[in-house]
Protein backbone atom coordinates (compact mmCIF):
# COMPACT_ATOMS: atom_id res chain seq x y z
CA UNK A 1 0.00 0.00 0.00
CA UNK A 2 1.51 3.83 -0.90
CA UNK A 3 -0.03 6.46 0.57
CA UNK A 4 -0.40 9.38 -2.00
CA UNK A 5 0.44 13.49 -1.17
CA UNK A 6 -0.24 16.11 -3.17
CA UNK A 7 0.79 19.57 -1.74
CA UNK A 8 -1.82 22.58 -2.95
CA UNK A 9 -0.89 26.68 -2.29
CA UNK A 10 -3.41 28.34 -0.94
CA UNK A 11 -2.80 31.20 -3.03
CA UNK A 12 -1.48 31.86 -6.15
CA UNK A 13 1.77 33.56 -7.21
CA UNK A 14 0.19 36.98 -7.09
CA UNK A 15 -1.26 36.51 -3.23
CA UNK A 16 -4.67 35.75 -4.45
CA UNK A 17 -6.26 33.08 -2.39
CA UNK A 18 -7.93 30.50 -4.13
CA UNK A 19 -11.86 29.28 -3.51
CA UNK A 20 -13.15 27.22 -1.12
CA UNK A 21 -14.68 25.36 -3.98
CA UNK A 22 -11.49 24.61 -5.66
CA UNK A 23 -10.38 23.15 -3.39
CA UNK A 24 -13.42 20.88 -2.61
CA UNK A 25 -13.34 20.26 -6.20
CA UNK A 26 -10.04 18.28 -5.92
CA UNK A 27 -11.80 16.40 -2.98
CA UNK A 28 -14.18 15.29 -4.82
CA UNK A 29 -12.33 14.13 -7.85
CA UNK A 30 -10.09 12.54 -5.54
CA UNK A 31 -12.70 11.17 -3.09
CA UNK A 32 -14.11 9.44 -6.38
CA UNK A 33 -11.21 7.95 -7.78
CA UNK A 34 -9.85 6.49 -4.84
CA UNK A 35 -13.20 5.67 -2.70
CA UNK A 36 -12.02 8.00 0.10
CA UNK A 37 -9.63 11.31 0.74
CA UNK A 38 -8.00 13.01 3.49
CA UNK A 39 -7.92 16.98 3.05
CA UNK A 40 -6.04 19.28 5.60
CA UNK A 41 -7.67 22.49 4.49
CA UNK A 42 -8.59 24.37 7.97
CA UNK A 43 -5.02 24.80 9.31
CA UNK A 44 -2.70 25.34 6.43
CA UNK A 45 1.15 23.43 6.40
CA UNK A 46 3.66 26.40 5.82
CA UNK A 47 6.19 25.91 3.01
CA UNK A 48 8.88 27.50 2.79
CA UNK A 49 12.52 27.08 0.02
CA UNK A 50 15.15 29.42 -1.24
CA UNK A 51 15.95 30.54 -4.37
CA UNK A 52 19.34 31.68 -4.23
CA UNK A 53 19.48 34.76 -1.80
CA UNK A 54 15.10 35.10 -1.62
CA UNK A 55 13.53 33.65 0.26
CA UNK A 56 9.51 32.35 -0.29
CA UNK A 57 6.89 31.10 1.54
CA UNK A 58 3.69 29.46 0.65
CA UNK A 59 0.47 28.54 3.05
CA UNK A 60 -0.23 24.90 1.55
CA UNK A 61 -3.25 22.32 1.78
CA UNK A 62 -2.51 18.70 1.60
CA UNK A 63 -4.59 16.13 0.24
CA UNK A 64 -3.77 12.66 0.90
CA UNK A 65 -5.35 9.09 -0.69
CA UNK A 66 -4.05 5.39 0.08
CA UNK A 67 -3.60 3.19 -3.20
CA UNK A 68 -2.40 -0.92 -3.57
CA UNK A 69 -0.48 0.19 -6.63
CA UNK A 70 0.64 3.43 -7.92
CA UNK A 71 -0.14 4.67 -11.67
CA UNK A 72 2.54 7.02 -12.07
CA UNK A 73 1.24 8.07 -15.88
CA UNK A 74 -1.95 8.49 -14.50
CA UNK A 75 -0.76 10.39 -11.44
CA UNK A 76 1.47 12.58 -13.68
CA UNK A 77 -1.26 13.55 -15.74
CA UNK A 78 -2.95 14.65 -12.35
CA UNK A 79 -0.41 16.88 -11.46
CA UNK A 80 -0.27 18.71 -14.86
CA UNK A 81 -4.02 19.17 -14.85
CA UNK A 82 -3.46 21.01 -11.04
CA UNK A 83 -0.35 23.12 -12.38
CA UNK A 84 -2.67 24.29 -14.69
CA UNK A 85 -5.78 24.85 -12.37
CA UNK A 86 -3.85 26.40 -9.75
CA UNK A 87 -1.21 28.43 -12.25
CA UNK A 88 1.75 26.88 -10.65
CA UNK A 89 5.24 25.47 -12.20
CA UNK A 90 5.43 22.47 -10.35
CA UNK A 91 2.82 20.68 -8.12
CA UNK A 92 4.36 18.81 -5.23
CA UNK A 93 2.86 15.19 -5.72
CA UNK A 94 4.50 12.65 -3.72
CA UNK A 95 4.14 8.95 -2.61
CA UNK A 96 5.55 6.34 -0.01
CA UNK A 97 4.94 3.02 0.88
CA UNK A 98 2.95 2.13 4.29
CA UNK A 99 1.64 0.10 5.91
CA UNK A 100 -1.45 -0.23 8.37
CA UNK A 101 -1.28 -1.08 11.79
Amino acid sequence: MHLVQILLPRADNTGRPFGREDFDRVKEDLASRFDGVTAYLQAPAEGQWQDGEQSSKDEIVIFEVMVDDVDLPDWRKRRAELERRFRQDTVITRYMPMALV
